[in-house]
């Protein structure tokens, strides 16, 4: 093939639906733990696993860098991000406070209506897991109920839902489903779950807000047990 056909279609590949896909496939493959933090991203398997040119898998990467999922030193190979829990705690800091006066707006702005399909969708999720279904497993899998993103989205409050809903979303993501790993936390967070929404149906935005930012500080301090700190830090982590 002539060499300007061929970057062409190299170009092609790496900014459109192709492009787009290998994104989405590498993304929920760091969502599940396939591609484990930490790990080195190997583009020539990737492009073999995906039956693709490297041109796509390298613009994956470039947009994982760019949603602080991938890191990348000079002259080292990319790789996952790594947990740590001084990121963990400072994120879910900043989770405690927005995401509270995110819960204490959507008492205030949720239909009744809204309210019951959320509520209907948490029990749906809830036995989709007792099953084991949900579990993300499978490329055309629907997307997971995902609870706090739908309290922040009803909150009305859009620099709320940028800075938690954006491009941060997804590593926060992966920190809360590393909290959730251990089935005692997944149970306590799904009754957790369930009081802030009674809260939220009670109207008692007081009560919803204390709930949640507790939900949440408790969700951190699970974290702080389970991932590591710098080698360099001696904070038994506050």
């Amino acid at each position: 093939m002539d060499e300007s056909v061929e970057t062409f279609f190299n170009t092609e590949d790496a900014q459109g639906p192709l492009a787009e896909a290998v994104f989405q496939q590498m993304l929920e493959a760091i969502y599940q733990g396939r591609l484990a933090p930490g790990g080195v991203i190997n583009e020539v398997s990737l492009a073999q696993e995906f039956g693709v040119s490297r041109g796509p898998v390298r613009e994956a990467i470039r947009r994982l860098q760019g949603i602080q999922l991938v890191t990348r030193e000079p002259y080292q190979k990319a790789r996952v991000v790594s947990l740590s829990a001084e990121s963990a705690l400072e994120l879910f800091q900043m989770r405690m406070a927005l995401e509270g006066v995110a819960c204490n707006l959507a008492t205030h702005r949720m239909s009744d209506e809204e309210i019951s399909q959320v509520l209907s969708e948490l029990e749906q999720d809830r036995r989709n897991r007792l099953i084991g279904g949900g579990n993300g497993q499978g490329r055309s899998a629907p997307r997971a109920f995902d609870f706090h993103e739908r309290i922040v989205r009803a909150c009305g409050n859009q620099r709320i839902i940028h800075a938690l809903c954006g491009d941060l979303y997804h590593l926060l993501r992966i920190y809360r489903r590393h909290s959730g790993t251990v089935l005692e936390r997944k149970h306590d967070a799904y009754d957790e779950h369930w009081q802030i929404l009674r809260a939220i149906k009670a109207r008692d935005a007081g009560l919803a807000e204390s709930l949640m930012r507790s939900h949440i500080e408790r969700a951190a301090r699970h974290l702080s047990e389970h991932l590591p700190y710098p080698e360099a830090t001696t904070s038994r982590g506050g």
